[in-house]
């Protein structure tokens, strides 16, 4: 269709979430407003090394912050409220509205960092109305997910209604009886909705996602056939699963010990707000549970995905300062690897094992049901909402694919949807929708070692020393670009069949020829004819030439670090009249 030239288009730019599983964050922008809805992380793949946290490009919001009006947060999940922190370090946003358990985790998030000022939290419920800016409207919907306290959201906005279902799945038979709100959803669909964006996480799966209460009588099973320590690993935000297994070590006579701190967080936040309830005296700390009968013993921690400083990690490596693996151990893996981590976690399996422990895992042993609806989830969202114009998101380019088949199939004409990927710009208008153009929309990456952002060079250089070695080359140069001295090598992670003194003798001769022919390029003389040299870009030429011949010889291409001595002084010329003679500066001067 045509559009008006004249009428404002509503923008609709994720900046994550498409064409992977994390860092989802969202902008909803009409003329000089936005809206943001969430902002997740990411965790790091085997190349990022020394990395903890992957966020996405923020440079769009940076550039546009005077704009910014507020935040929508629609549940608990790190992979939707785990980069706010860390935004609130570039640029402020005014208020943010979510449920209750959600804003319970990041207040506490936002303290830690230091950046609790730099916005106000404004917590929702159900059906709640809130405005943002002069644009926009946004409604609270109940839904369900794997975690409690989660929402849909209905945004107004002057050209229309957007539904942005967030990660959702339809649980007729919730464990804590907070139900889908299905007809809040079918009233909207009734109204007209003019696009729906939805959760494409398992578009490949037919049927219904089984509700989150099919796990129990698998996990009782696993209750009444232990004899000795049981463990339960699962995701530290999924609260009904928490919940089950809690109720489950009351009615088995186990004493429970939380071991990991983000589980611990959360249960803390969870039972105040009441998603969580068990008597005080179910949960305990180790020393105390240490002392019980096997029989009498749950261990419950965070690591289900094989993160490395997990608690199920560092037992499984042995790291751990106060567990060990015995003989007759249960271990229930009550999650599947998200993609990425199947290696990972099939490796803590495989210690576990090794150690003892009987492991309990896998799709079908039961023990775990997704959040996200599957195909028939899928239709019943499109069939309430019945939408004018359609969006995937949340999820890899297959699988945003296989929703919008979904949706064609459900009558939506293939014109009047898109895929897109992070960056790209929705222009939405009442009769069009349109990709019209992309925003940066890369990663940034976070070493929390040392709160700083890594750059993309630091990256490359990490992975050259993993994959390469380094060598370290120790030299000390004069004011004439002599070497003073053998230069020193040290080689780190190289492969190499040269002997050192051999390599010392080239890399001498290379650094020789190097200076000979480019020192003059870093040297000269300032008006006052004092010596000058620029040893800054000395070294980077030096360390660039050597590296080239490095590769050249050895066959491969290590990092190569310069560590040059230089005098402390520069020289001053003085002239004469009939030949020119070099002094220090403390000759000078004298």
């Amino acid at each position: 269709m045509i559009k008006n030239e004249t009428e404002s288009a509503l923008k609709i730019i994720p900046l994550g979430g498409l064409h992977e599983i994390g860092k989802n964050t969202c902008v909803f922008e009409y003329e000089d407003e936005i809206v943001l809805l969430d902002a997740g992380l990411a965790f790091p793949t085997d190349g990022m090394h020394g990395v903890n946290i992957v966020l996405p490009d923020m440079t769009y919001l940076r550039e546009n912050r005077h704009k910014i009006k507020g935040m929508i947060v629609t549940h608990g999940h790190e992979d939707h409220i785990g980069g706010i922190a860390f935004h609130l370090k570039q640029f402020d946003i005014p208020v943010i509205y979510g449920p209750r358990l959600a804003l319970a985790m990041l207040e506490g998030k936002l303290e830690e960092a230091g950046v609790r000022d730099r916005t106000e939290l404004r917590r929702v419920m159900p059906r709640d109305v809130v405005r943002i800016g002069k644009h926009f409207f946004v409604e609270y919907i109940r839904n369900t997910h794997s975690i409690a306290d989660s929402f849909t959201v209905a945004i107004h906005t002057p050209l229309g209604l957007v539904i942005h279902t967030g990660d959702f799945k339809f649980d007729h038979t919730p464990v804590d009886g907070e139900r889908f709100d299905l007809q809040r959803l079918a009233e909207h669909g009734e109204k007209g909705v003019l696009c729906l964006l939805s959760d494409s996480t398992n578009s490949e799966v037919p049927g219904f996602t089984p509700s989150e209460r099919s796990v129990y009588p698998n996990l009782e099973r696993i209750f009444a056939q232990t004899k000795g320590r049981l463990f339960v690993t699962t995701f530290a935000s999924s609260v009904h699963r928490i919940n089950m297994v809690l109720q489950l070590a009351q009615k088995y006579n186990r004493v429970v010990t939380v071991v990991g701190r983000s589980m611990l967080n959360l249960i803390a936040h969870a039972r105040n707000l009441g998603y969580i309830k068990c008597e005080d005296n179910l949960l305990q700390p180790l020393h105390v549970v240490r002392n019980l009968p096997e029989e009498n013993v749950l261990i419950l921690t965070t690591g289900s995905q094989g993160e490395p400083m997990s608690a199920m990690t560092r037992i499984a490596n042995q790291e751990h300062p106060h567990i060990k693996i015995r003989q007759g151990d249960t271990v229930v893996f009550s999650a599947n690897p998200i993609p990425g981590n199947t290696i990972a976690v099939v490796t803590i399996i495989d210690k576990l094992m090794m150690q003892g422990a009987n492991v309990i895992y896998g799709r079908e042993k039961g023990v775990h049901v997704s959040g996200h609806g599957c195909q028939e989830d899928q239709k019943l969202m499109i069939a309430l909402t019945r939408p004018k114009f359609f969006v995937p998101v949340h999820g890899e380019h297959r699988m945003l694919v296989k929703h919008a088949e979904t949706a064609r199939n459900m009558g939506i004409p293939a014109e009047n949807m898109v895929i897109i990927q992070n960056g790209s710009v929705i222009e939405l208008t009442e009769d069009s929708i349109d990709v019209a153009g992309k925003v940066p929309a890369g990663i940034e990456l976070v070493d929390t070692s040392s709160s700083g952002m890594v750059s993309a060079k630091v990256l490359q250089e990490r992975q050259r020393m993993a994959e390469e070695g380094l060598v370290i080359i120790a030299a000390a140069i004069d004011w004439n670009g002599k070497l003073l001295a053998k230069p020193e090598i040290h080689i780190r992670g190289v492969v190499t069949s040269i002997e050192r003194p051999l390599l010392q003798k080239w890399v001498q001769q290379r650094l020789e020829e190097i200076l000979g022919v480019r020192f003059t390029e870093f040297a000269h003389s300032t008006e006052s004819e004092q010596s000058d040299v620029d040893w800054g870009g000395l070294q980077e030429v030096l360390e660039r030439e050597v590296a080239r011949s490095l590769k050249k010889e050895l066959h491969c291409q290590p990092s190569v670090s310069l560590l040059m001595q230089i005098p402390e002084e520069p020289a001053k010329v003085v002239t004469d009249g009939r030949r020119r003679r070099t002094r220090t500066a403390a000759q000078v001067a004298s």
